[in-house]
């Protein structure tokens, strides 16, 4: 499930939620992200994220679409928010369930990278120099495209084993 929203969520009501009359659910995997009040050495006041509706949803789509291809999920939930936030405010909420912790662990890991990168989300921070657009990041580059050499969904810790029981 998609939800593009400014309001707040509640992250246990959500994840009961999801959860609710699903006993083949084994494990639930969450993460919340929240607004820093520091980027590098700047204070920030404040973070307001723009988006285009309809396209940021079906990219979303599309994203949680990839993490049910990969990994046998019972549900997803992706919760993005959008307008402008204070520092220690939820920006998102990503909850994967499955019959067993791993694929629920992976897929969290998986959507949040690729979050960071493939969702069209614009961010801004206001700092006392005035606003500030955030640019992309390498490192956040570098995280999803792990994903991307790594098709099956497996660790490659994981392909080693099975590799090494052949």
């Amino acid at each position: 499930m998609i939800k593009v929203q400014q309001e707040d969520f509640d992250v246990g009501a959500e994840i009961g939620r999801l959860s609710e009359g699903n006993a083949k659910v084994g494990g639930l995997a969450c993460f919340v992200g929240l607004v820093r009040d520091i980027a590098g050495d700047q204070p920030i006041k404040s973070l307001t994220l723009e988006h285009y509706p309809g396209m940021t949803e079906r990219q979303l789509e599309k994203l949680e679409a990839e993490a049910r291809r990969r990994w046998p999920l019972q549900d997803v939930l992706i919760i993005h928010r959008y307008g402008t936030l204070d520092p220690g405010d939820r920006i998102v909420l990503v909850v994967t369930a499955s019959a067993h912790r791993e694929a629920s662990l992976e897929s969290c890991h998986f959507l949040i990278d690729w979050l960071k990168t493939k969702a069209p989300f614009w961010k801004q921070e206001e700092t006392p120099a005035g606003p500030q657009w955030v640019a992309a990041r390498d490192e956040d580059d570098e995280a999803a495209e792990r994903w991307l050499k790594n098709e099956s969904g497996k660790k490659d810790s994981e392909k080693k084993t099975a590799d090494s029981a052949k």
